[in-house]
């Protein structure tokens, strides 16, 4: 995703974004099926877009998912999501924004969770970076991780299952 700066002014006037507004406009490139969409309102200008190769991915693996095996492990949690949550009787925590999930605080560290691992909720789970910003991922509440749905530095969308607490 990307967002213009505002025409007028410096730094101090850095335009401010509306997280809801983002959403709506991932969810609407979900949707339609589109890579970029762009809204304009005055001097406040607003590009998200999709990355062709992360949104390419799914797409190719969803469907010939019987005959191609071999990448199901690293992309049927995520696509699926679903169905594993409800027979497993967990909650998926989900991304809240299209971007790439890292599993530490940095390279090289240990990450935040693991299989197994209690959290209380706010724990940190991961961080999702969007737009050079490191989101961090907390846990709705207390549990333990039972599953996580992604792999360090993978590109995910908006609303994709990451972990799954018991």
């Amino acid at each position: 995703m990307m967002a213009g700066p505002a025409k007028a002014g410096g730094a101090k006037d850095a335009m401010r974004i509306d997280p809801a507004l983002v959403r709506e406009l991932a969810e609407l490139l979900t949707e339609n099926s589109l890579t970029e969409i762009e809204v304009e309102d005055g001097d406040r200008k607003i590009r998200v877009q999709r990355n062709l190769f992360a949104s390419a991915a799914p797409a190719t693996a969803s469907a010939p998912a019987a005959a191609a095996p071999a990448p199901q492990p690293m992309t049927a949690p995520p696509m699926h999501g679903e169905a594993p949550v409800g027979d497993q009787g967990g909650e998926s925590v989900r991304s809240p924004m299209v971007g790439t999930a890292f599993l530490a605080a940095e390279p090289g560290a240990d990450p935040f969770i693991k299989a197994g691992d209690s959290v209380k909720a706010g724990d940190t789970l991961l961080i999702v970076e969007a737009m050079k910003v490191m989101n961090p991922i907390t846990a709705p509440r207390a549990g333990t991780v039972k599953q996580l749905l992604v792999e360090n530095g993978q590109p995910v969308e908006f609303d994709q299952p990451l972990v799954l607490l018991a």
